[in-house]
Order: C-alpha cells, then structure tokens, then sequence
C-alpha cells in the first residue's frame, strides 16, 4: 500500500507497506527517512530529535547531496546542495505486485530535470537521475547520504574498500586503506577506485551496498567531540548520537564529478540488502 500522509503542521511523506518491507519517504528532499524489512530493525538510522519541517534537512535517512557534495566554492550557498530542502513532486507510484512498491520523484526547472526512483522490497533500490535541459554544460557532485542503524559503532566493520586510495578529509591527505575499517575516533573519508559491493558488518547483521554511476563512496562518522558540536548547534541530535550510525554513502565526489552537455543524462544508483 502506498499512501500520501501529512504531519500536523502539514508536512508531506509517502508511507509504503507490502509484504516485504515498509519505508517513508518525505517530499521535502525526496528523502527516505524510514526503511525496514518486514521483522527486522529498522536499516536506516534517524534522530529522535529531528524536526519535520519543509525547508529543513531531516538528520538521518537518506539526503540527497546535489548538485554539489560538501563545501561549495561560494560559502554563501548551502553545503550539500539545495534539492535535500527543496520540495519535489510526485509523479508516479507504483505497486509492483505484493513484495515491490516504487515511488518516483521529480525537481526541475529551466536548467535541469532531477527525479528519483524508489523501489522498496527486500532490497532498497535508488536511482537519482540527472537531465541537462539548458544550452550549456552543466556539472555535479552528488551522493546518497546514508544513514545506517547500527548496534554500536565500536562493533562495527566495513569491508569492501581494501586497497583503494582515500582522501583523508581531516587531514586533506591521500592514503591507501589497508583492511577493515573499523571505528575508535571520527572518521571522514572519501573513497576512490569504488568498484565492488560494500559490506556493513554489524554485531547483529550484515548489509551490502551496490552503488552504480560512480566510482567514489564516503564513510563518516562524526565521534565525540563533533557530535556534540553538532548537537550544540543544530540540537537535532543527542551528543552521544555517534554511537548508533554510520554513514555510507553512494557518491560522485571531488575528482569523479559528472560534467552533462545539453540533453545528457546521468543516474547514480545504490541498492541496499
């Protein structure tokens, strides 16, 4: 069953329940807040203290980053870009039959067309498709910025990035990681040469990331002191929220930028299990 749902203060999410798993995604950002499979814990993680409100980011879940990741040159604009405040439309639901729903989003105007697709089953499935619709070359960084629910951060694992170079973004050095990756202190890393699924190894599960139309994946997590940064300025989230998420996210970042000439398209893609 898929159905349009509103908060008191009028907030707008779609509710998705099948026999596989449920899921709700706000319009506000076309962000996936919830996601479980039937049974089981929740596989996303959200903050118990976010506020929903259009116009502001929701702390957990799925952001989208776009059209740019991180910092944007001009310090004026919004890090991480502005689709993850920007309200999208609805432009085709979807029960696929009783184990698969799919939700598709859209946000555009004069310059470019970005919608994303949801299928919700017993995998997660995103697809954030880009169009260029001006006369002039159009450049992104994105990513999925995924909040995963886990027992403990100090029980945690990743594997799957063995080899591959990294940028410390702590230290802005490049580095070359050996092994697992596991969690002692903060950790903000984004990852190169991505080409194979990525493995979330928790004290009570395993869960798999497939991501598609990149070649990067960032792994963060904010620790103690930079949590309760976080929570003193934004106060959308408990000062010891580090211990329950990790993010892993799907990207096109830095040096794998997508450059769209007119009338091109590009889709990053993640499949959760």
């Amino acid at each position: 069953m898929i159905s349009l749902k509103k908060l008191p203060n009028g907030f707008e999410y779609i509710d998705i329940k099948n026999n596989s798993a449920e899921a709700k995604i706000a319009l506000n950002g076309a962000h996936v807040f919830h996601y479980k499979r039937v049974g089981e814990e929740p596989v996303l993680w959200l903050s118990e203290k976010t506020e929903f409100e259009e116009g502001t980011s929701i702390r957990g879940g799925i952001p989208i980053c776009w059209p740019w990741f991180g910092i944007n040159e001009d310090k004026n604009l919004p890090a991480h870009g502005f689709a993850r405040n920007s309200k999208f439309k609805i432009i085709k639901q979807d029960e696929i039959n009783k184990d698969m729903s799919s939700v598709t989003f859209k946000l555009e105007n004069k310059e470019y067309e970005l919608s994303l697709h949801v299928e919700v089953g017993a995998k997660l499935k995103l697809e954030l498709k880009t169009t260029n619709i001006d006369t002039k070359p159009f450049k992104i960084t994105q990513a999925f910025h995924t909040y995963f629910n886990v027992s403990d951060i100090l029980h945690v694992e990743i594997d799957g990035l063995n080899n591959k170079p990294y940028l410390d973004a702590l230290t802005m050095k490049q580095e070359k990681q050996n092994g697992s990756i596991t969690f002692k202190e903060e950790v903000d890393r984004v990852y190169q040469e991505v080409d194979t699924t990525i493995v979330l190894k928790d004290a009570n599960r395993t869960l798999h990331v497939e991501n598609f139309g990149s070649s990067s994946a960032v792994i963060w997590n904010p620790w103690i002191d930079k949590c309760k940064r976080m929570s003193l300025a934004k106060n959308d989230m408990r000062e010891d929220a580090y211990k329950e998420f990790v993010c892993i996210e799907s990207a096109n970042a830095f040096d794998d930028f997508i450059v769209l000439e007119p009338n091109e398209s590009h889709t990053l893609k993640a499949i959760i299990y």
